[in-house]
């Protein structure tokens, strides 16, 4: 039987696990992060500021902003932009991703 990867000649990319809030996630080299956790079933990993929202990837292309996460504790990362990397710890992010800023 004929695959897309049998017509490329490709092999198997590396796999390796990033953290998404102490939960252990599959991905491939390659992989955005909103990939690894559409991937896993995740298509929520954000709350909006005002009213607490869930967001995840809108665009896709990095243009809305909704699907902002927090990697290796820099919150505000499109998760649609970043290519996962072996041991990433990924949280959700509430709000605007600063809450010990908050008064």
């Amino acid at each position: 039987m004929r695959s897309p990867r049998s017509l490329v000649g490709g092999s198997p990319a590396s796999r390796f696990t990033v953290d998404l809030d102490g939960r252990e996630l599959p991905a491939q080299e390659g992989q955005s992060i909103a990939a690894v956790l559409w991937g896993a079933g995740i298509l929520a990993w954000r709350t909006t500021r005002e009213g607490g929202a869930p967001r995840g990837a809108f665009c896709g292309i990095g243009s809305c902003y909704d699907c902002l996460v927090t990697v290796n504790g820099r919150p505000n990362q499109r998760a649609c932009l970043l290519p996962a990397r072996p041991g990433d710890s990924v949280t959700t992010q509430e709000g605007t991703g600063h809450a010990d800023l908050a008064v």
